[in-house]
């Protein structure tokens, strides 16, 4: 079994919302970290935004032909189509232990 990891990094408050939708497209669950950008001054002189320095980081799991509806859910509910609301992208996983509802990882 494939397995695509998805990470998306919103503004902080919007991650609960962001999971549920992503819940909705299929994901099984996922892990909420809190945690701080640094780039906040760089992107307020260069591209005249207000960035939130204060972030959510949600990774989501998912086997690699369920991944897209879920990518595309979490990009339409943080609206990260628009500049200066986050950012998303995925990896393959290529080793996994813990989730024991899982069959092994293909390497």
């Amino acid at each position: 079994m494939e397995v695509k990891c998805i990470v998306a990094i919103v503004e902080r408050g919007k991650a609960d919302a962001v999971v549920e939708k992503a819940k909705k497209a299929g994901a099984d669950g996922a892990t909420i970290l809190y945690g701080r950008g640094t780039g906040q001054s760089e992107a307020l002189r260069f591209f005249n935004l207000h960035i939130e320095a204060s972030k959510e980081v949600i990774i989501i799991l998912s086997d690699i032909d369920k991944y897209k509806p879920i990518y595309d859910a979490i990009i339409e509910e943080g609206n990260l189509h628009e500049p200066g609301t986050g950012i998303i992208f995925t990896f393959p996983v290529s080793e996994l232990e813990g989730l024991l509802h899982r069959n092994k990882v293909k390497s």
